[in-house]
């Protein structure tokens, strides 16, 4: 651990001697590198520590092209290739992190939510908006899937859903309002991203009278 230190103090020290020296064109561009280098390093090790979510869904995809966003699954390969042992469900059992496991139902998903304020509204929610927005969302079931398994229509549960979202949304603006006035630690760039979003979308609903 000591000799690991050393070394990350002697590439920092090496990287600040190559900043202070740099003066050409070239040099800076050194510079930008290095710190690029750096950081893809940086990603790389917290991609491998990090547990993820990605869509099972695209990770065996046959693409048109490479830019295409969408695909298929290949044929077959659901039946041959097992899932992952990289996969973020395997990752934390052999850590022993049973956490998302227990909590992995529509009625507890509350739990998981590091933010209290939207961990409260999501525990505030009905049982039938939880279920709807859990299936939706965590699931990522489309709302036909969801209609047949509750034997509904797509619009109801396309309503119910919608009814949730704005049930959390409207919660939550006033709340990021007083956290921003309050200068609250939990402020983050993506409450104020929300927020801004949805105040265009009221201020929209207003113009086009569908607003108080």
């Amino acid at each position: 651990m000591g000799r690991e230190l050393l070394v990350r103090e002697i590439k920092a020290a090496a990287l600040a001697r190559m900043e202070d020296a740099a003066r050409t064109e070239k040099d800076f561009n050194a510079v930008v590198k290095q710190w690029n280098h750096n950081d893809r390093n940086r990603e790389r090790k917290e991609r491998y520590w990090e547990i993820g979510r990605p869509n099972e869904e695209m990770l065996h995809w046959d693409r048109i092209n490479e830019n295409d966003e969408k695909g298929r699954i290949k044929e077959g390969l659901d039946t041959v290739i097992p899932p992952p042992l990289n996969h973020p469900y395997w990752r934390q059992l052999i850590r022993g992190d049973f956490i998302d496991t227990i909590y992995d139902n529509a009625f507890e998903m509350w739990q998981l939510i590091e933010d209290p304020d939207i961990s409260s509204l999501l525990k505030s929610l009905t049982e039938k908006q939880k279920e709807v927005l859990f299936l939706r969302v965590v699931r990522l079931c489309t709302a036909a899937q969801i209609a047949c398994y509750h034997d509904k229509t797509d619009r109801a549960v396309r309503k119910l859903f919608a009814a949730a979202l704005d049930s959390i949304q409207d919660k939550l603006a006033p709340l990021i309002r007083q956290q921003i006035e309050a200068e609250h630690p939990q402020m983050t760039l993506a409450k104020r991203e929300f927020l801004a979003w949805y105040d265009k979308k009221k201020n929209a609903a207003i113009d086009s009278g569908d607003g108080e």
